[in-house]
């Protein structure tokens, strides 16, 4: 391919919204994806997501049952954190070279298996072990994810990616919430033994509904296969591109949820944990909307939606900054807020699915990488901003990352800016 082909093709994949980037290859999919699969596929998404969240509601009584320290028992979040971005690095990557049937599969089912250590630990050593598991075995989300993409047509990809996306929200906003209802019911290790079920027994649907995936004809060792990552990084503009907005959304996202159970437990509201675990589910339109932002981008608007998805985020703040003042202005914000960030999620993945359809699994751990960057980063910061500022010093934050992201979209979506040396015109 001559530099002017790959210039031309470089500029059309930045813009995001020509036409001709959505054109299939050969050997693209052409008939459409069967309901019940997709079903399937959402479903699977959002039970495996679950476990990472689970923990949230449940970690008084993981500290007293092991007594730890209240200081120490958020080393169960950060240990899943740790063992998901692993997961990411090293266990994501394989859907480009095996057979992703058997590898969701067998996650699954190893899911399942440390769903159960953790339900059983008898030790704080043994629990947090298993929770490093619970986080790499969970990242089968984006093999999913990348086998859906990889199955549906191009003219619908991005309808697919939006519908399992939907999925993904729908567990992370539930999880909570179901965690609280089954730990009050039968204790803290139901909701473990309980997933295990339910995990183990997706494992099986997963096996009979799943098409086979042969292994790539000339598949590159396993070491090639992980470096080759940052080589995508480099040779595809979109990628890290839609990655930084992805760092960027995510940061804004967890700047909300990680401090807002203080205010909200506190005076005057003083609500309980699954009161404040109701306003997750105001987050479920965002869930519903992310199907409808990813047939946008199959129309060739994606760069439409993330513009105005990235706006809506910036204006979110606003009535969640009057959280002192009405709990009806906190629900309105944290729909508008979900709803711009999945938006953009969805957008983001259908356009580097896009590119490599060799590549699919690699894109994706490339991007999420970024997505668990942003997400802790966001975390610490508001968490900090908070004993430093209160709510309203969040709720700026939150803008200030929101008008950063506007801004860099507004750079990297003209291909002259984004890459100087790259010519805009079309093919």
């Amino acid at each position: 391919m001559t530099r002017a082909r790959l210039a031309r093709r470089a500029a059309r994949t930045l813009r995001g919204d020509d036409p001709t980037e959505h054109t299939p290859p050969n050997n693209e999919p052409t008939a459409d994806l069967p309901k019940g699969l997709v079903l399937v596929f959402a479903v699977a998404c959002g039970l495996s997501v679950a476990n990472i969240y689970f923990a949230l509601p449940l970690l008084d009584a993981m500290a007293r049952d092991f007594s730890i320290e209240p200081a120490a028992i958020g080393m169960v979040v950060t240990l899943t954190q740790i063992g998901y971005a692993l997961g990411l690095v090293f266990i994501v990557p394989l859907g480009d070279l095996l057979d992703r049937r058997r590898l969701i599969v067998t996650q699954a089912a190893l899911s399942a298996l440390a769903l159960v250590a953790v339900a059983l630990a008898p030790t704080a050593f043994i629990l947090l072990t298993a929770m490093i598991m619970v986080g790499l075995l969970a990242v089968v989300v984006q093999v999913l994810v990348a086998f859906a993409a990889s199955l549906a047509a191009p003219a619908e990809r991005g309808r697919i990616v939006g519908t399992v996306t939907s999925g993904v929200v729908i567990g992370i906003l539930l999880a909570r919430f179901v965690a609280g209802v089954l730990a009050d019911i039968g204790g803290w290790r139901s909701v473990y033994l309980c997933s295990a079920a339910l995990m183990l027994a997706m494992a099986g649907l997963l096996l009979r509904m799943l098409p086979h995936h042969p292994k790539a004809a000339a598949a590159p060792s396993y070491l090639k296969l992980i470096s080759s990552v940052a080589m995508l990084l480099r040779e595809e503009p979109i990628l890290p591109a839609r990655a930084v907005l992805a760092l960027l959304i995510f940061a804004g996202f967890n700047v909300l949820w990680a401090p807002l159970a203080l205010p909200l437990s506190a005076p005057p509201f003083s609500l309980s944990h699954s009161a404040i675990g109701l306003f997750g589910l105001a987050g479920l339109a965002g869930a519903l909307a992310a199907g409808r932002a990813g047939r946008l981008a199959d129309r060739g608007l994606a760069q439409w939606t993330t513009g105005i998805s990235l706006a809506l985020m910036l204006a979110a703040w606003l009535p969640l900054a009057l959280l002192q003042r009405s709990l009806w202005a906190l629900a309105v914000g944290v729909v508008l807020l979900d709803l711009a960030i999945q938006a953009v999620h969805v957008t983001n993945q259908s356009l580097i699915f896009a590119v490599r359809p060799d590549a699919r699994s690699r894109l994706v751990a490339g991007y999420m990488v970024f997505y668990s960057i942003g997400s802790a980063s966001g975390a610490i910061a508001s968490t900090w901003v908070y004993a430093a500022a209160g709510w309203i010093g969040v709720c700026g934050l939150g803008a200030t990352i929101s008008v950063f992201a506007l801004l860099f979209w507004t750079t990297t979506r003209r291909p002259a800016l984004a890459a100087p040396d790259i010519s805009v015109h079309r093919g």
